[in-house]
């Protein structure tokens, strides 16, 4: 992950934390582009990644780094409002210690590289990013060093598998002109063109 090591995960936080006030309650029951979450469980998706990648940057190691991510559906916690966007910036501040991207460290359970595990938290706060925004039809434009980051981890992850999937789901073909935010979506197993589904 070649240049990964300068990236700021502060600037994408804040563009998850603003897409996340704009869930209104009423709608926590609707779908999103991940057909396994609703709204309210990809928030609650989102807070245990947060600190899941805070802790494996503190290198501090216990059940949330070691717990796999597909285990459950995750829970939204009642103060979530306050919850999410507080750990999205202990996420970013535990990233910016030059301490977490040095050696090993552990998260969902697997072990791997500091770095790379900088590159997959980062991945994670823009498709999620974009799967909030489609999900509830806001704007979207994800900060762009961490969503270079997200692409070029997640093209590495569609090489490395010779059965031509991505460690998300099978890779959604988008042309390579594309938008680079479309091209990492495709990437992550989702159709760049979803939208919710109309009511009957």
């Amino acid at each position: 992950m070649t240049g990964t090591k300068t990236l700021d995960l502060g600037p994408q936080a804040r563009i998850v934390a603003r897409l996340a006030a704009g869930v209104p309650d009423a709608r926590l029951g609707d779908p999103t582009p991940c057909p396994a979450y609703a709204l309210g469980d990809l928030l609650g998706h989102l807070a245990g990644l947060c600190v899941a990648f805070r802790d494996a940057a503190r290198k501090d190691f216990g059940p949330t780094t070691d717990t796999d991510p597909g285990s459950g559906v995750p829970s939204l916690s009642a103060d979530w409002r306050e919850e999410l966007p507080r750990v999205l910036d202990e996420l970013a501040e535990a990233w910016r210690d030059p301490a977490a991207w040095s050696g090993m460290t552990r998260a969902g359970g697997v072990d791997l590289p500091g770095d790379i595990a900088a590159a997959v938290a980062a991945d994670e706060l823009v498709v999620h990013g974009w799967d909030l925004a489609r999900a509830t039809g806001q704007e979207y434009e994800p900060d762009q060093a961490a969503l270079r980051a997200s692409h070029a981890f997640l093209l590495a992850a569609a090489e490395e598998d010779d059965r031509g999937g991505g460690i998300f789901g099978p890779v959604v073909p988008v042309p390579d002109e594309a938008p680079l935010l479309d091209r990492a979506v495709g990437l992550s197993g989702r159709d760049p063109g979803w939208t919710p589904p109309t009511s009957p």
